[in-house]
């Protein structure tokens, strides 16, 4: 059986306990390492190889967000997911474009920790659903509505535009599938070489990207968006 390696990165000796307590009852995540700070957190993910990090934000001495930077510098490995006790933390969005794959409360029910780390894991969009419209519209920098497509997404085919737009929306492969009447695994392949074409590390910096080129403006649908996505895309459907 495969297993998931994961590093649990959190200041306070009680929160590592209990996280590792939560994750020790699923037979397919085996916990590796535990950090205080972030600078250790970056050594055991590199030293295991590990799958996931869950990296606490605020912490003394080298932060969350050190931490996920030095992670990030060494290359596609470990995915980073933040957590944090505030729903909307001023460094959110800072992780985000760092390359952290995620947000999530500690508040959060152990049942959903555990299937967050099995998402994060397969590369899906994770943001807790308490702060997502609120993070989106609070720290991305927002540019007038654009008219066609941004330049930026110009190396994209029609198709491609289909699918990033569903993106943009969180949503997730099988979501974009059956709302384009796409198999799952054709939606992979798709985001696999539009991430590929943008340079991005993830689903959660394609999110990002949507809004900051504005390709997508907070509370409405993204441009040329196509189908049950809210009209027409301006290359059409091919």
């Amino acid at each position: 059986m495969t297993t998931i390696d994961v590093v649990i990165a959190d200041d306070q000796d009680l929160v590592r306990a209990g996280l590792q307590a939560i994750l020790s009852t699923e037979p397919e995540l085996s916990v590796v390492g535990m950090a205080g700070d972030g600078a250790e957190a970056a050594e055991l993910a590199r030293r295991h190889n590990a799958d996931v990090v869950l990296m606490d934000i605020q912490m003394p001495g080298t932060d969350g967000l050190e931490g996920l930077a030095r992670i990030a510098a060494a290359g596609p490995g470990s995915k980073v997911l933040m957590l944090t006790m505030f729903d909307l933390d001023e460094y959110v969005y800072e992780a985000l474009r760092a390359g952290a794959s995620g947000f999530l409360l500690k508040t959060t029910a152990p049942t959903e920790l555990i299937r967050s780390i099995f998402a994060c894991h397969a590369g899906d969009l994770l943001f807790a659903p308490e702060v997502t419209r609120r993070l989106i519209e609070s720290y991305v920098a927002r540019p007038p509505a654009v008219r066609g497509v941004p330049p930026v997404l110009g190396c994209l085919t029609a198709r491609e535009l289909d699918v990033f737009a569903g993106l943009a929306r969180g949503l997730s492969n099988a979501e974009v599938g059956a709302a384009l009447y796409l198999g799952e695994t054709t939606v992979k392949t798709h985001v696999t070489r539009i991430l590929a074409k943008l340079g991005l590390r993830d689903r959660v910096q394609a999110v990002v990207l949507a809004y900051e080129c504005g390709f997508r403006q907070p509370g409405g649908e993204a441009v040329g968006e196509a189908g049950r996505f809210g009209g027409p895309t301006p290359c059409g459907n091919t």
